[in-house]
């Protein structure tokens, strides 16, 4: 069986993944286009944060569950539920913790001289190979913290694990919600040692986040 710290850190790596994949084309567009409603857009990104956790699970759920359009579907072509499965908690890992993902990523992406990708355009070199050969590695360092970010964020996941997934062991039991049943079960010693590999690994992510940032602000001084 699946240990729910081992589980966690399976999510938090698949989600951050994904987010990179998906959340950089949505910030390059964030940080580079001048539609007027572009506003629209960003507060829907940022929706998650000010969001109840088991408002935006419940949602989900209606949506995801063997009743609604999707679940539905899901259930129809892999003959089961996408709801309280692995598959479904990250589906609502991605859209909760998009917002730490894409907005360290717009921020980066908006912080590199136009000026540099200007001259770029000039000397004739194509789109992609402007940004990969220069917007990615001006903006890395946020990159890098948007991908810690939401790591971070979905490892101490709760509410929308909890709706979403459930409480199966070895399926959709993450560490969070492992201590809280430790708690309720009057198993301090067990949630002490969950809570110290969450409260490690996090801290270990702030710093190396910082470490970064501050390298990056002495190279630039």
């Amino acid at each position: 069986m699946i240990s729910p710290v081992f589980l966690s850190l399976k999510l938090a790596l698949v989600t951050s993944a994904l987010l990179f994949v998906l959340g950089m084309p949505l910030a390059w567009w964030l940080a580079s286009t001048r539609f007027r409603f572009r506003f629209l857009v960003e507060a829907v990104v940022a929706l998650p944060i000010v969001l109840p956790p088991t408002v935006l699970g419940f949602y989900l759920l209606l949506v995801l569950g063997s009743r609604g359009a999707l679940g539905a579907m899901w259930q129809r072509f892999t003959g089961h539920t996408f709801a309280f499965s692995f598959e479904g908690l990250v589906l609502g890992s991605v859209i909760y913790s998009l917002p730490f993902a894409v907005q360290p990523f717009t921020s980066a992406l908006a912080s590199v001289d136009r000026r540099l990708l200007a001259a770029s355009a000039s000397l004739g070199a194509a789109p992609w190979r402007t940004f990969w050969r220069i917007t990615f590695p001006l903006a890395l360092p946020g990159i890098v913290t948007g991908i810690a970010l939401s790591f971070a964020h979905t490892l101490g996941e709760f509410g929308v694990v909890l709706m979403l997934g459930g409480n199966i062991p070895g399926r959709t039991q993450t560490a969070s919600i492992a201590i809280y049943d430790n708690v309720q079960m009057l198993e301090y010693t067990a949630a002490a040692h969950q809570s110290l590999v969450l409260l490690g690994i996090s801290l270990a992510l702030l710093i190396g986040i910082h470490a970064l940032n501050r390298k990056r602000n002495w190279r630039m001084q």
